[in-house]
C-alpha cells in the first residue's frame, strides 16, 4: 500500500480550554499530509494547479477517538482509498508517536476540475497525471485484496 507519513507536533495554540487539540485542527493536518502524499507520489499540487488541474474538497469526515495534547508528536498516515477518474478519496489516520494510539481517522473527497471549477477529465487532458493517480490507487487496491 502506498502510504505516506507526515509528522505534526501539536502547538499550544491548537489546544482548547480542556487541554486537548480542538477538533478544527485536524483538517489542516489532513491538508498538510495530503500535500506531502502528492509530492512524494510525484504529483506536486502547485505544478498541478499551474497546469490547470484543481482538486476542490467536496466532502470531509473525521472521527475523533482520543485527544491529542500540547507537544504530542503525531504521525498522519495518508493514502488514496478511491479513485474514479473525476473523484478522489483520501484517507487519514492520526497516530500519537509516544504510544502508537490512533487518535483520529478521517477522509476527504475531491473532484478534478479546471481553473473555472468545471469537471475535468484528467484521463483525456492529463494522461500522465491520470496514470500516477491510478498507479497509487491500484497499489492500494491490490494490497487490500491480498
Amino acid at each position: 500500500m502506498i502510504v505516506t507519513e507526515t509528522k505534526i507536533r501539536v502547538r499550544y495554540k491548537e489546544t482548547d480550554q480542556m487541554g486537548v487539540v480542538h477538533h478544527s485542527n485536524y483538517y489542516p493536518w489532513f491538508e498538510a499530509a495530503r500535500t506531502e502524499y502528492m509530492r512524494k507520489a510525484g504529483m506536486d499540487y502547485r505544478q498541478m494547479e499551474e497546469n490547470g488541474v484543481m482538486l476542490p474538497v467536496l466532502e470531509t469526515h473525521c472521527s475523533y477517538i482520543r485527544g491529542a495534547k500540547f507537544d504530542d508528536l503525531l504521525t498522519v498516515r495518508t493514502w488514496i482509498s478511491r479513485f474514479a477518474g473525476i473523484r478522489l478519496t483520501m484517507e487519514y489516520e492520526v497516530i500519537r508517536d509516544s504510544d502508537g494510539l490512533r487518535l483520529a481517522k478521517g477522509s476527504t473527497v475531491h473532484a478534478f476540475t479546471d481553473n473555472s471549477l468545471k469537471p475535468l477529465n484528467i484521463k483525456k487532458k492529463h494522461p500522465e497525471l491520470y496514470k500516477r493517480f491510478i498507479d497509487c490507487y491500484t497499489a492500494n487496491e491490490n494490497t487490500v485484496k491480498q
